[in-house]
């Protein structure tokens, strides 16, 4: 198995769908600072604990702050059969992307 990479622009195509499960790797306190839509925190430390709670027949999205710790915890669990994609550059490139659109 393999993970993609996905482009801040990319993530709006998967919020709310309910074949799309987005993960925030961030610490609780940075969630509820603010998030992506739909996105559920499972903070990185917590990611192995709570890999049974998350269903291998949906895609999961994970992000972070800036893109890095997602990309370890998107390689750790294709390993486990996991369709995966990253965001890159996390949140920061999110946000980015929404304060140069016209959204």
């Amino acid at each position: 198995m393999s993970f993609e990479t996905i482009r801040a622009n990319e993530v709006i195509y998967y919020i709310g769908r309910p074949d799309v499960l987005i993960i925030d790797l961030r610490e609780k306190e940075e969630y509820l600072k603010g998030h992506i839509p739909s996105a559920i925190n499972i903070p990185y430390e917590n990611l192995e604990n709570e890999i049974n709670r998350l269903n291998r027949n949906k895609l999961l999205i994970f992000y972070c702050d800036r893109g890095n710790i997602s990309l370890m915890a998107a390689r750790d669990l294709m390993k486990h059969g996991y369709n995966i994609k990253n965001l890159y550059g996390g949140i920061r490139a999110y946000r980015g992307k929404l304060e140069g659109s016209s959204l």
